[in-house]
C-alpha cells in the first residue's frame, strides 16, 4: 500500500512521531437508504526521532452528523504492534460505518519507548463527508 498524499491528509506530530491520515467515501460499501455511510481511512505513522518507539495501542473517538461520539480501545492498530526505528514508518487502512453522511474522528496511539516509557502519539482530527458536502470539521 502506498499512502496516498492528498489536499485530504491531516497530520499530527507528537514527540518525533508524527500520524498522517487520508479518509475517502467508499459509495460501494454505503447504503444511503438504509443510514449506513462508510469511509476508508489511510494511516502513516512515522518515527521521525533518535529513538525506536513501538504502538501498543489506540484510542479513537468518533462522532457522528448527531453529536453521538464512540470510543473504542484496543491493542495495536490492524492486528500489529509495530516497532518504529529512527526513519522508520508504518502504514494500514481501515474503515469506520456511520448511520450519518458526515462525521469525524480523533484519538492518539499509545507509543513506547525502549527506555520503557509511554506517551500518547496523537492522531490528528478528520473529518468524514460525502464527496459532495460542504467540507468541515465536525
Amino acid at each position: 500500500m502506498t499512502f496516498r498524499r492528498t489536499e485530504e491528509a491531516y497530520s499530527a506530530t507528537t514527540r518525533d512521531v508524527r500520524v498522517m491520515v487520508s479518509p475517502r467515501f467508499l459509495p460501494e460499501q454505503s447504503d444511503p437508504e438504509r443510514g449506513r455511510f462508510f469511509w476508508a481511512y489511510s494511516v502513516r505513522i512515522e518515527n521521525l526521532g533518535k529513538a525506536t518507539v513501538q504502538l501498543i495501542s489506540r484510542h479513537w473517538v468518533i462522532t457522528d452528523a448527531r453529536n453521538h461520539v464512540e470510543e473504542v480501545r484496543g491493542p495495536g492498530v490492524v492486528g500489529e504492534q509495530p516497532v518504529l526505528k529512527p526513519g522508520e514508518s508504518f502504514e494500514y487502512t481501515s474503515g469506520c460505518p456511520l448511520p450519518t453522511p458526515s462525521g469525524g474522528m480523533e484519538g492518539s496511539y499509545q507509543m513506547l519507548t525502549t527506555d520503557g516509557e509511554t506517551f500518547d502519539a496523537a492522531v490528528p482530527a478528520f473529518s468524514l463527508h460525502l464527496p459532495t458536502a460542504t467540507r468541515t470539521l465536525n
